[in-house]
């Protein structure tokens, strides 16, 4: 993207590219400083996602079903802190994180890319 020393992955940056266009809407700094919003919450949902697993019994698939259903709120209305692609992002990216990728729906292995 630029000579910035943060490595932003294609999964994020597709995020921002419009279907049929061949780079991203945003500049690359926007898109960094999003990118590190995400990382960071997808790192302290990290010990959450465990902490949900073990207190509840459940499976790792229920596990990342309820993290997108907490986040999904913060996607709405004028206060929103993530776009609902960067919250489906957080989630795939704590599940890449915690080895949970194959427990991704199809919909989210979409979005999380080949890496």
């Amino acid at each position: 993207m630029d000579d910035s020393q943060i490595h932003v992955p294609d999964s994020f940056i597709h995020l921002f590219v419009r279907r049929g266009q061949p780079v991203p809407r945003q500049r690359a700094a926007e898109i960094a400083q999003r990118f590190e919003v995400c990382d960071d919450m997808a790192t302290a949902l990290i010990p959450h996602a465990q902490e949900l697993q073990f207190k509840l019994g459940i499976t790792e698939a229920d596990v990342i079903d309820k993290l997108l259903d907490s986040l999904l709120p913060i996607t709405q209305g004028p206060d929103a802190v993530l776009s609902e692609p960067e919250a489906q992002w957080v989630v795939c990216h704590v599940a890449e994180q915690l080895g949970w990728a194959q427990h991704l729906s199809p919909e989210l292995k979409a979005l999380a890319g080949p890496g």
